[in-house]
């Protein structure tokens, strides 16, 4: 059986999800920690976008699980780098597959003995959803608008699974691809 593509992402209200540093206005309610906790709780593999990648690996691999209770699995998992231009992979545990191909995805979802955690890497995730390879979308809906930026999301449905809104006015929405 195939593994799941599970994808996380802070976004606004209007569906930007760029680097979500203007998340650090709400706070960050310990249940988020708790949903974050228990998707990545199931997951055995992480894949991620290139500009994704060069963010997390100074973010997280210094990190113990004192600094936070998330980084035995940033760092301890096996991670996955979609990119055309990285020529190493320096964090624990990275491996890079080269540029973005539906069919090795399809592959490493062959290979993974479970849930597959994707973060951020928009443009990853934008090409994974036309691709039918999202499985599950967890978003983190920020009660703000900023108007521009990038974007995720083309054409397709989807089906509620959970709702769960927060203190700080953030709205967790898990999707199931239809």
């Amino acid at each position: 059986m195939s593994s799941e593509i599970h994808v996380h992402e802070f976004t606004t209200v209007d569906g930007v999800v760029d680097a979500p540093t203007w998340t650090m206005d709400f706070g960050f309610d310990p249940r988020m920690g708790e949903a974050i906790g228990a998707l990545t709780g199931r997951c055995r593999a992480i894949l991620l976008g290139r500009k994704t990648y060069e963010m997390f690996e100074p973010a997280w691999s210094t990190r113990t699980a004192e600094d936070d209770p998330g980084a035995p699995f940033f760092n301890e998992t096996p991670k996955y780098v979609v990119s055309s231009t990285l020529e190493s992979a320096g964090w624990s545990n990275s491996r890079l597959l080269g540029p973005y191909d539906a069919g090795a995805i399809r592959r490493l979802k062959d290979d993974v003995d479970g849930e597959i955690y994707v973060s951020g890497s928009g443009t990853l995730v934008n090409a994974l959803l036309a691709d039918g390879l999202v499985d599950r979308l967890h978003l983190f809906v920020y009660p703000l608008m900023r108007g521009e930026g990038p974007r995720l999301f083309g054409a397709g449905r989807l089906s509620l699974e959970a709702c769960e809104e927060y203190e700080n006015g953030v709205v967790y929405l898990s999707y199931r691809a239809a």
